[in-house]
């Protein structure tokens, strides 16, 4: 069949330049080989028109409308935006039974996502995405937005950097905007709405693109037609994480949705928003803008994991997120505070051998970070001058960050799933920390050693 034709030969190339960029950004995706070309990147749904056996033409249960009913939890308001087909798949059963073993796993998950669920759902709605999309990170991270991969992927949606940055999320010394809230849901919403639009609706071949890079997907599709099988999600032959993938979410979606049948308590989270974003026009030391706001450290990080040292950038972005109920509070203090005071300082005076090195490995910083802080144009000191030090949080957020580890006891039945599930890890992260193989058997009384960050 020919590959363009008059009418679409515009929308074609459009989407064709889009496809390309963005396969470049996936580099090094999850799954996403390096030397893929561009014609290896094409999803077959968009470039060919091809009758395959059995193609599920299912992609949505219903249109995808912003919601005009008034909603008391955000949960009611997240079920009313499900779009995604009701399946009925062993894959998908598996999951769910594979959840239920875990009840306060589920628990947890729900309080971890408290504080961003209804932007999150915001976003969802804005965008007109199903509303099954919003528990993606429970998928991806278990609504730990600090959480990081053995792959490098990070944050709430797991971008890797190559693709944070292609969408726009600055990664340096001070910030990571994989780990911004309200930046990487913007970001990840946006990757989901582009993924949609390429698989012609079709969100579970969206999903499964999220999870392996579009090229996985496609090059999976070109080989079933070759045999002349169908190029749906369940007829592709994936690797094992990405054929759990997509049923883990729809096993999940279908839990929350269904908390009488599966006998589980949803955590009640409030339809009005948990925090507000405040432009901060300035670097400020982050310890300093916990106490405006009048909330403990750990809390306020916890809204703003982006922020990596003991301040903001200094070249921004210039915002935080502040608890709805403080950021009147926080404006206020802030507006009442100079510029100039909103950094906390130490004089350090330079004594004979010093040199930039040492002071910044006794103050917790970098050596750049001194030269931009004292507007040094190089690393030459002299004995006897001052050199001016940011930040109270350094030992305080180098604490937050060390990894904590312990011991757990296998039991009878125990899988790496299962205590992978448990803890909110990867099974291969297990496996790793114990120098095992994913497929060794695990002995009742053994000893695993487990870390949290």
């Amino acid at each position: 069949m020919t590959l363009l034709n008059s009418k679409h030969s515009v929308n074609f190339l459009l989407y064709f330049i889009l496809l390309y960029l963005s396969g470049c950004a996936e580099v090094p995706s999850k799954h996403l080989a390096i030397n893929q070309t561009a014609a290896e990147i094409h999803p077959v749904s968009f470039n060919q028109k091809i009758a395959t056996k059995a193609v599920s033409k299912n992609h949505s249960r219903k249109a995808i409308k912003p919601s005009s009913m008034p909603h008391k939890t955000v949960w009611d308001r997240l079920f009313a935006l499900y779009a995604l087909p009701e399946i009925d798949n062993a894959r998908i059963e598996q999951e769910i039974q594979g959840y239920l073993k875990h009840p306060n796993y589920l628990t947890k998950i729900q309080q971890r996502a408290e504080p961003y669920l209804y932007f999150i759902v915001n976003e969802i709605e804005a965008k007109q995405l199903p509303g099954e999309l919003a528990l993606l990170p429970v998928i991806e991270s278990a609504f730990l937005p600090n959480a990081v991969s053995k792959s490098k992927a990070s944050g709430l949606w797991q971008f890797m950097p190559a693709t944070g940055r292609f969408f726009g999320l600055k990664q340096n010394w001070w910030y990571d905007g994989r780990n911004d809230i309200y930046a990487s849901t913007q970001a990840a919403t946006t990757y989901l709405k582009q993924l949609g639009k390429l698989f012609d609706g079709d969100w579970l071949l969206a999903l499964a693109s999220y999870n392996a890079g579009k090229g996985t997907i496609s090059k999976a599709q070109r080989k079933n037609i070759k045999k002349n099988l169908a190029t749906d999600y369940w007829s592709l032959s994936l690797s094992d994480e990405t054929r759990k993938y997509v049923p883990k979410l729809l096993a999940i979606a279908r839990i929350f949705a269904n908390t009488e049948k599966y006998k589980i308590t949803l955590h009640p989270i409030a339809n009005k928003p948990y925090f507000s974003r405040v432009n901060i026009e300035s670097q400020i030391d982050l310890s300093l803008a916990a106490k405006m706001a009048q909330t403990s450290i750990d809390n306020f990080l916890n809204l703003n994991p982006a922020h990596k040292r003991w301040t903001t950038d200094p070249d921004g972005p210039y915002h935080l997120l502040v608890h709805t109920e403080k950021s009147q509070t926080f404006k206020t203090q802030l507006a009442s505070t100079q510029k100039k005071d909103r950094l906390q300082w130490i004089r350090h005076k330079i004594h004979s051998g010093e040199n930039l090195s040492v002071i910044a490995h006794r103050y917790h910083t970098t050596v750049n970070a001194l030269r931009q802080s004292n507007r040094l144009s190089s690393n030459t000191i002299r004995t006897g001058r001052y050199l001016l030090i940011p930040g109270s949080l350094g030992q305080l957020r180098s604490n937050l960050n060390k990894t904590r580890q312990q011991l757990y006891t296998v039991k009878k039945g125990d899988t790496f799933w299962d205590i992978a599930r448990h803890f909110s890890v990867k099974s291969k992260d297990i496996a790793h920390w114990n120098n095992l193989s994913l497929s060794k058997i695990l002995r009742p009384g053994q000893k695993l050693i487990i870390k949290e960050s």
